[in-house]
């Protein structure tokens, strides 16, 4: 496959773009990403460098299409659901069936045959798929000929014809729409239909979108100047009179946690802090930070929770908190808080892989300690396995700082050496002295 979409201008007509530009939530979701009306739109790039659409563009299109050329009779969130399930909503998405021994393309999965069978027998004209096959990886005719697709199956045999019908006859063709073999997508559809944000109340999930696509953190450089935490604790207010302290910046659950954690209330203990009342630490500079002791309990509760599964330790997410942060909790530089993660990977590992145990509707969720380390960890189980296949420390590490397409293998000494380092002022490191293997 030659074809190649870096922009919205590549693969759809002026008048559809034109379109998208003219729904509310797609400007404003344009807008805030940086996209200015009248220039080339970027398209969204998962880490292996795909073009999708984000939720919010799927939601357009669908409509956009379905108000044109179907009156209103076909449910957008089926189209959108489907999508999902599907394709993961990118643009080109290809999948070969050996039983048929033809491919899918393009957002809805079309078979081209099927394309030509809807313009040929059908009337569904409006785009020239005949001896054009590319073009079903275009959004507009992808979802146009999907649309068409469901609204026949809908009435199949001059029957109208359930939702569970459309669904499973969708995927495996009508003769299967009632076998086994299609159940449990049926299921998924019901599943991923209920969880599209345009379905849910605003409380239960993010209210806003991008179309950022995560892109690689920037590349670790060499601590930043400024100076090194130290040991005192002090209450510290924000610009906005705010104090901000662990209880403000912590779940109540969490803090919980931290206090059950016997090294962390011996130090909060010792240091005079009360409960419903925890300081963080500051430096000179009056920069809250978390302890060596809080970033190892962060992280032990955030993975004992959450990623038990996974063969993740404590000492690997604090030694990249040193790192990127140097711990401070609102981060360093362009890297956003304890982490480093930025808000677009963490909205991408949210609503794309399904990691949803913290909330990530501002930048300024990524600053609480809990909410960074939970991305931080759920990114790094992702590079973990990159591709599919189980990479080596050194690739994950190396991934983690400075994006899985900036990965030199050869050029890993000064950095795994200052992971090393960082890696040293933990405790169970000790237990596993000069061993490499870290996941």
């Amino acid at each position: 496959m030659g074809i190649c979409f870096k922009y919205w201008d590549e693969c759809v007509d002026p008048q559809d773009l034109e379109a998208m530009w003219r729904e509310p939530e797609v400007n404003t979701e344009w807008l805030d990403a940086g996209e200015t009306r009248g220039q080339r739109v970027h398209l969204s790039r998962d880490p292996d460098g795909q073009p999708y659409l984000t939720q919010t563009e799927m939601k357009a299109v669908a409509d956009i299409i379905v108000r044109r050329h179907f009156d209103s009779h076909i449910a957008t969130d089926m189209l959108c659901a489907i999508a999902e399930l599907a394709s993961d909503r990118q643009l080109l998405a290809e999948n070969y069936d050996k039983k048929i021994k033809q491919t899918t393309l393009g957002i809805m999965q079309i078979l081209p045959k099927t394309a030509e069978w809807l313009v040929r027998d059908l009337g569904y004209r409006t785009y020239a798929v005949e001896d054009n096959q590319e073009i079903l990886y275009r959004p507009f005719v992808s979802v146009y000929f999907g649309a068409a697709y469901l609204r026949w199956l809908s009435n199949f045999e001059q029957k109208e014809r359930s939702e569970e019908f459309v669904v499973r006859a969708y995927k495996g063709g009508t003769k299967k729409a009632t076998h086994k073999s299609t159940l449990q997508y049926w299921k998924g559809y019901l599943s991923v239909k209920e969880s599209l944000p345009f379905r849910r109340f605003v409380d239960e999930g993010p209210s806003v979108n991008t179309s950022v696509p995560p892109p690689p953190a920037p590349a670790i450089s060499a601590s930043p100047n400024s100076a090194s935490p130290t040991t005192s604790i002090i209450s510290h207010n924000s610009g906005g009179g705010e104090t901000v302290n662990w209880d403000s910046k912590t779940s109540p659950e969490d803090m919980v946690e931290m206090w059950n954690n016997a090294d962390v209330a011996k130090e909060w203990t010792k240091s005079g802090e009360r409960r419903g009342k925890v300081r963080f630490s500051h430096d000179k500079e009056k920069r809250e930070y978390l302890s060596r002791v809080e970033v190892k309990a962060v992280a032990e509760i955030i993975l004992s929770k959450y990623f038990s599964t996974r063969a993740v330790k404590p000492s690997v997410l604090c030694a990249l908190a040193e790192m990127v942060s140097m711990r401070f909790v609102n981060g360093v530089g362009a890297r956003i808080g304890l982490m480093g993660i930025d808000y677009s990977t963490a909205y991408w590992l949210y609503m794309e892989l399904g990691y949803r145990a913290y909330r990530v509707e501002s930048v300024d969720d990524l600053t609480k300690p809990f909410v960074s380390m939970y991305f931080g960890a759920a990114y790094l189980a992702y590079l973990s396995e990159y591709e599919g296949r189980e990479r080596l420390p050194q690739f994950v590490v190396q991934a983690y700082l400075g994006g899985p397409k900036n990965v030199n293998l050869q050029e890993t000494g000064p950095l795994w050496l200052k992971f090393e380092q960082a890696l040293s002022n933990y405790d169970d490191i000790k237990k596993d002295p000069g061993g490499c293997t870290i996941l």
